[in-house]
């Protein structure tokens, strides 16, 4: 099951390991473009630090996700690739992972720096908030004016979510269902006509989990 840190999530940890200093800056994001514009504000943030080393997991519609990661300077492998595992792991995508490390004097080696890396995500995802997104049918519905207000209501009331409502001579009522022909016969009950739904497209609904 996919999952995302809520919309707007932007938060930094550190991690010190032997004198070494681990910032990460762990945000939500919805593309690439996104994710550079994350790294870049990090590197600007932090510019004498040696290393800023960055994984990032970007979903793409009906294609396999995009996912990035850098070692910036580190010994090959023990950066970049550990940061985008624990992101594979913690299913969380969407998201982009940058560890700035200031050096504190100690060698690490490989081994102790993929632990470090490793750990400074796993710390910066842990306790995070997260949120399932749902993709659900926009299907428009048509009511007289003097109707609207009364089945706008007693729609929302029954569970259905109104998303819209366009005013006119007549009202076209924006639902969001997970099953048009299976909102159907609830949507005539509460219209008291042979009402149609209209198919308007999809809209990702974002539940916490």
């Amino acid at each position: 099951m996919t999952l995302w840190l809520p919309r707007g999530f932007d938060a930094e940890t550190e991690l010190e390991v032997k004198r070494s200093r681990f910032i990460t800056r762990l945000a939500r994001v919805d593309d690439e473009e996104a994710a550079r514009a994350v790294i870049a504000a990090v590197r600007a943030a932090y510019p004498d630090a040696r290393h800023h080393c960055l994984a990032f997991i970007v979903d793409v519609p009906d294609a396999q996700p995009v996912e990035r990661s850098s070692d910036d300077g580190e010994p090959a492998g023990t950066a970049g690739m550990p940061m985008l595992e624990v992101l594979r792991g913690s299913g969380v995508s969407n998201v982009v992972a940058v560890v700035t490390r200031y050096f504190g004097g100690v060698l690490l080696g490989t081994g102790g720096l993929v632990r470090a890396y490793s750990d400074a995500v796993a710390q910066a995802l842990d306790g995070t908030p997260r949120v399932r997104p749902v993709v659900r049918q926009l299907v428009g519905l048509e009511v007289g004016a003097s109707e609207a207000g009364r089945v706008q209501g007693a729609l929302m009331n029954r569970g259905v979510d109104v998303v819209d409502a366009e005013w006119g001579a007549s009202v076209l009522l924006t639902l969001a269902v997970d099953d048009p022909e299976a909102a159907l016969p609830l949507v005539r009950e509460v219209a008291q006509a042979d009402v149609e739904l209209v198919p308007l497209g999809e809209q990702v609904v974002e539940l916490p989990t």
